[in-house]
């Protein structure tokens, strides 16, 4: 029998996907696609990797660009620390590499938001290198194939799959492009999380899951924990057709985006909006609340419709700043801010 690399770079030629708009071997493009694709389906992917190579075509131009551009471009994606942490990697390439992006995976793990198997990715891809990848797909694939128990994601099971990972690799350099495209588009389209098409699979005769009938068990799912659960009042304050908007501190959950005031529940709306953001507020209209589940807590919103009257002080200072509602809807919002204002507002 054919060794495994031979088999998987062999279908892939055959089978696997040719036509996403990253498979190219510019380390710029495939470095974007590659973090835009940590936690995100391809067919969510696409358009966003479009219009940032429209508005970014290069790792200079990206490097260039104000972070509030970025972020824009961003939203929605979520996961917002990928994005602050592309901008920093930009820079990093234009001013410590000279706009080119380093050609192995150990010094493409120095940049920002890069991780082993993205590293891994890059140089393979881009520079024929032969190291290994372990992304959520890989990790799917190698477990029903080697039969391997155990929750991917603790330590002793994932450096178990690193090993396997790194001794799989095909002999040849020139066949890396091939195979690390094969053991993503393995994952994605074939060794699937349900109804994997076994039958279709170059693997199927040696994958222990497929000879032992495992591949409903297999990987082992993460033990169940409660989510913690969060809440806050969010402020819609509008004063003459305009909303004001709050920039998040640079770190932390939706770092840097602009948002909605917040304030805690059960406080004086109308206090705080004098106190906290130079408002009178006139009418209140409590609004049906939201919740936003990320990954480690589930968040309910209470939105607050608030009529401004007038004004206590200039507010253009500290992050705060009135926009209007197709200025806002531009501008790079978190995902339940942009619903509560479409929800409560027409735009004009």
């Amino acid at each position: 029998m054919n060794s495994f690399a031979e088999r998987l770079v062999r279908w892939q030629r055959d089978h696997g996907r040719h036509d996403l708009p990253w498979q190219c071997d510019d380390p710029y493009r495939v470095w974007l696609s590659e973090i835009m694709l940590q936690q995100t389906q391809v067919a969510t992917v696409i358009p966003y990797y479009q219009r940032f190579t429209e508005s970014f075509p290069t790792v200079a131009a990206l490097a260039a660009a104000p972070l509030d551009d970025v972020l824009s471009h961003w939203a929605g994606l979520g996961y917002y620390s990928r994005a602050r942490n592309l901008h920093k990697a930009a820079k990093m390439v234009v001013e410590r590499f000279g706009g080119l992006f380093p050609q192995d995976a150990a010094a493409l793990a120095e940049l920002p938001g890069v991780g082993r198997s993205t590293a891994a990715a890059i140089a393979g891809f881009c520079f024929a290198e032969r190291t290994a990848i372990l992304d959520g797909n890989v990790k799917r694939v190698l477990t029903r194939w080697a039969g391997v128990d155990g929750f991917p994601g603790e330590k002793r099971v994932e450096t178990k799959l690193w090993d396997l990972a790194s001794n799989l690799l095909p002999k040849q350099a020139a066949d890396m492009p091939a195979y690390t495209q094969g053991m993503m588009d393995l994952g994605a389209t074939l060794c699937t999380r349900s109804k994997p098409l076994c039958a279709a699979c170059p693997l199927r005769d040696d994958c222990r899951a497929h000879i032992e009938g495992r591949q409903g068990e297999l990987p082992t799912r993460k033990p169940k924990k409660a989510i913690p659960e969060r809440d806050t009042v969010m402020l819609l304050i509008e004063h003459d057709g305009r909303i004001l908007l709050q920039q998040r501190p640079p770190t932390g959950i939706w770092g840097g985006l602009w948002s909605l005031p917040e304030t805690e529940r059960g406080r004086d709306v109308a206090a705080v909006c004098r106190d906290r953001y130079g408002v009178v507020a006139g009418a209140q209209e409590a609004q049906e609340t939201l919740v936003h589940t990320f990954t480690h807590f589930r968040l309910t919103i209470t939105p607050i419709a608030v009529r401004a009257t007038a004004m206590v002080t200039s507010i253009h200072e500290d992050g705060q700043r009135w926009f209007s509602k197709v200025e806002a809807l531009r501008a790079g919002i978190p995902t339940p801010v942009r619903k509560l204002l479409l929800r409560t507002a027409q735009v004009g």
